[in-house]
């Protein structure tokens, strides 16, 4: 017999980003974030990656109903597949911050979706539908305006704690509200969903406010343009960067969309604050000279096209990098980011431009997420019953488990570790994995979602690994002009020197040919990509894309 209560996360277990959980009871749904994930080195050509919703449609197709949605905070793994999504789900409220509110509104305007986010306030219970009431909390995060969500439903309540840090100097004095935190684990609590993403440190996550005076060090003594790059949330340290602008007399602009629809967003609800006169229009930079100016750019992460990664390489319309300037980067690698992240600062670096990165100077950015010991403080004040780590890859909750909660006197049936695709169901004040489901993430390739899949992927490998060999057989009155096949060749060999390679496929050619003479022209193609790809591995170790063309 199926739980009355579970828990669904969408965007898979073990994975950092595509962050989006359901909650069910009875017949109705409540979702938890709506996130994306960034492609990896296997995923060549794809851009974005969101969460598999076949499950979610099934329900409602049994007749279940989504009764609202509620977002903890403004970043793009927990709010960007929005646009994507919410089109192909019924109409329901969607609640959030209100600067989660903004980005979230702007993501799904540029889906060309007419809905709006509904704001919340701190500690207001929020009743969606008949069974869920939902109570939001302040914690501090690289993106303000962040909440941890109490979850009270018929069978207990469920603590969702997504991605914080307990940042005892934040920059906007918006403390995480332990006081809150302590008052839940006084009143009960089943379960707790924690990030645990950075558990791997023990040492105390540094403020944000460190930062300021760290990149104010670097502005000294500057020539030129003090350019700077970091993810296009992070409102705190803009923030630092237009006060330490100020104080040093350069005008401030922004450059990249992503940069310049944050900042607007968050000036309209009063979470940045530009003094005026300070930010110029980028159509103007060139109205003052380079030591006036401080520039903030989006790409931190050398994404290819990005605002940054453009200037790096000569190729912005507005931004040119010369060796008076000092780029900083105000970020770390995103893992899997580091081959376009440091080919950007190499390029800086080949160029002799200044470059200042994290490694370099560890204060230039500091980390939105807690440390073991913040996670065992926030642990140990919610006291729940179960605990289940979330946010993190597999290391990262398999050391939650033995760093955190077994320290804590959690034993191994406290602590919730499921695989991705688990249903978890939770009654009688006890858990279980209710059912499993199939995940198959949908890849975003420009603008195409979900027609990108495992075969395509492969294929792509497969042509940046070993490239291609295209066989082109002439046929005049159904008969095949044998003597006439070429070769043609993209990634493989260097053609003008490999006539033993030209000749070897046109033999195997010609040999499947007249041995299969009776099959129809696509089993014919079959057979001799099947024949070559055999040869090509056995003769030279290599795996080219094979791809028969017979031309009448």
């Amino acid at each position: 017999m199926n739980s009355k209560l579970t828990i669904a996360p969408l965007g898979g277990m073990g994975e950092v980003t595509q962050n989006m959980f359901l909650y069910q009871y009875g017949q109705e749904i409540l979702i938890v974030d709506c996130g994306i994930g960034f492609p990896d080195q296997y995923m060549p050509g794809a851009d974005i990656i969101i969460p598999d919703i076949s499950y979610l449609l099934s329900q409602i197709e049994q007749g279940k109903k989504i009764v609202g949605m509620v977002l903890s905070h403004g970043h793009d793994d927990h709010i960007g597949a929005l646009p994507y999504l919410l089109p192909d789900l019924p109409d329901f409220p969607i609640y959030g911050s209100s600067l989660t509110a903004g980005f979230a509104d702007q993501r799904i305007k540029d889906g060309k979706i007419n809905k709006k986010v509904k704001v919340f306030r701190d500690q207001e219970t929020v009743k969606i539908g008949t069974y869920f009431e939902v109570v939001p909390f302040a914690v501090t995060h690289s993106v303000p305006d962040a909440k941890h969500l109490l979850i009270n439903t018929p069978e207990g309540t469920i603590y969702h704690g997504s991605d914080f840090k307990l940042d005892k100097n934040p920059i906007d004095g918006v403390l995480t509200d332990l006081d809150m935190v302590k008052k839940i684990g006084q009143s009960g609590l089943l379960l707790m969903l924690l990030d645990c993403l950075r558990v791997e440190k023990e040492e105390w996550s540094r403020s944000e406010s460190t930062t300021g005076p760290a990149i104010e060090k670097e502005i000294h003594q500057v020539r030129g343009k003090f350019i700077v790059t970091l993810m296009s949330s992070h409102l705190h340290r803009i923030q630092q960067i237009v006060n330490i602008s100020a104080k040093n007399n350069r005008k401030v602009v922004f450059i990249g969309r992503s940069v310049e629809q944050n900042v607007k967003i968050a000036q309209q609800l009063g979470k940045l604050n530009i003094p005026k006169g300070i930010l110029i229009s980028k159509k103007k930079i060139n109205n003052f000279k380079d030591h006036q100016l401080t520039v903030i750019i989006a790409g931190s992460q050398g994404q290819e096209g990005s605002s940054l990664v453009r200037a790096v390489f000569g190729e912005h319309s507005i931004v040119r990098i010369n060796e008076r300037d000092k780029v900083v980067f105000s970020a770390d690698a995103i893992p899997g980011n580091e081959v376009p992240y440091y080919r950007a600062i190499n390029e800086l670096c080949r160029n002799r431009i200044p470059v200042v990165y994290p490694a370099l100077s560890p204060d230039i950015h500091q980390t939105g997420h807690a440390s073991a010991t913040e996670q065992m403080e926030i642990l140990s004040l919610a006291k729940p019953g179960f605990v289940m780590p979330i946010g993190g890859d597999d290391r990262h909750r398999e050391l939650f488990r033995t760093r955190v909660a077994h320290k804590l006197g959690y034993a191994d049936q406290q602590i919730l570790i499921p695989q991705s695709g688990d249903v978890i169901g939770l009654s009688d004040n006890n858990w279980k994995i209710d059912q499993q489901i199939k995940l198959n993430p949908k890849i975003v390739d420009g603008l195409g979602i979900g027609d990108v899949g495992p075969v395509v992927l492969s294929d792509r490998m497969a042509l940046g690994e070993a490239g291609m060999v295209v066989v082109v057989i002439p046929r005049e009155n159904g008969k095949f002009k044998l003597n006439n096949i070429e070769v043609i060749s993209r990634g493989f060999v260097f053609m003008k020197q490999a006539e033993e390679v030209i000749k070897f496929i046109k033999e195997i050619t010609i040999e499947v040919i007249e041995q299969k003479l009776n099959l129809d022209d696509r089993n014919l193609k079959k057979a001799i990509e099947k024949k070559l790809k055999r040869k090509f591995y056995k003769t030279i170790q290599r795996e080219p894309i094979v791809i028969p063309v017979i031309l009448d």
